[in-house]
């Protein structure tokens, strides 16, 4: 019996998740299974993989055969290598304990890799957040510049308009009408205070004559 192995789809619409499994190649792609080897999530980054890696080389050296991408998920994992240094042992070109070393400090390697790129994926999230925080705040900055802009212009505007009123008043004050009345009670004035000096003269006068007879 030809067995693939190879991803079984599950998960919404959208956001894939996968099982890795060994199947009968018969078999529908998301049909029965022999074995489930593993998960796939593509979602994250970066994606997340679990694997058995001893199941997935027992079903190697029986014969499956990996498509594409579960071969890269494989190798990824180092179950590919695994199997290459089995067959080593196999041929007596390596002992257990060297090929466990070798696939040890092989794991060690690409943990330290995959640690390095979370390292650099969360510091380039952490400027990214960094860089719209500041553009957040220049913007509320303009805003409040603008506001407050917005608001001495008004007061200005409030102001000049009140200035217009009062010169209105003034100007009111001093039509020709006012200045009209104010000439007249002036006139008024002046002719009274000839009168009373005329009246004044007129009694020394008087007084005068009378003191020569």
């Amino acid at each position: 019996m030809p067995v693939k192995i190879r991803l079984q789809r599950h998960g919404k619409k959208g956001k894939p998740f996968y099982w890795i499994v060994a199947a009968d190649a018969r078999s529908k792609r998301d049909g029965r299974y022999l074995e489930k080897l593993g998960t796939y999530n593509p979602n994250v980054n970066p994606a997340s993989i679990n694997l058995n890696i001893d199941d997935a080389v027992k079903w190697l050296q029986n014969g499956a055969q990996p498509t594409d991408t579960a071969r890269a998920i494989l190798s990824y994992k180092g179950a590919l290598l695994k199997n290459h240094l089995a067959g080593g042992v196999k041929k007596g070109a390596l002992t257990e304990e060297q090929a466990e070393e070798k696939f040890q400090a092989w794991i060690s390697e690409k943990e330290g890799a995959v640690t390095a790129k979370k390292d650099a994926l969360a510091k380039a999230e952490a400027t990214a957040k960094a860089k719209a925080l500041a553009a957040e705040k220049e913007v509320n900055a303009k805003r409040e510049a603008e506001a407050e802009a917005a608001e001495t212009e008004a007061k200005a505007e409030e102001a000049g308009a009140e200035a217009e009123i009062t010169e209105e008043v003034v100007e009111a004050t001093e039509t020709p009408e006012a200045e009209a009345a104010t000439e007249e009670v002036a006139t008024e004035e002046a002719e009274a205070a000839t009168e009373e000096a005329e009246a004044a003269t007129e009694e020394v006068t008087e007084e005068a004559s009378n003191e020569q007879e």
